[in-house]
């Protein structure tokens, strides 16, 4: 089997091609894994910044253990959820990226 220069040259501006495509969707899913983190950084500082507040206008200590723990289970809930969101994304992102060299994995069979 004989390899010619041309066919040399269809490989590599087919992996070129194939890099540009995987870098897209790398770029595309780490924007949007930064568009998540922003919400949820801002969604985070809300919630704290309301528990706060009512931690600060409680009458009684009792009052202000029980706005403390449901600041801290809610804090908790919305971590595990994000970071499960944030995990998929990641993991998308991996899927995508991979996809354009699929075929040249293929045809290397």
């Amino acid at each position: 089997m004989t390899q010619t220069y041309e066919d040399f040259s269809k490989y590599g501006k087919e992996f070129a091609d194939t890099g540009l495509k995987s870098f897209a969707s790398l770029s595309k899913g780490a924007q949007a894994i930064a568009t998540e983190a922003g919400e949820y950084t801002k969604k985070s500082f809300e919630a704290g910044s309301a528990a706060f507040e009512k931690l600060f206008s409680a009458k009684s200590l009792d009052k202000a253990i029980e706005i403390q723990s449901d600041y801290a289970k809610q804090s908790y809930e919305s971590f595990v959820a994000e970071a499960t969101k944030i995990g998929d994304l990641y993991a998308e992102l991996a899927k995508e990226a991979y996809k354009p060299f699929e075929s040249i994995v293929a045809k290397a069979k």
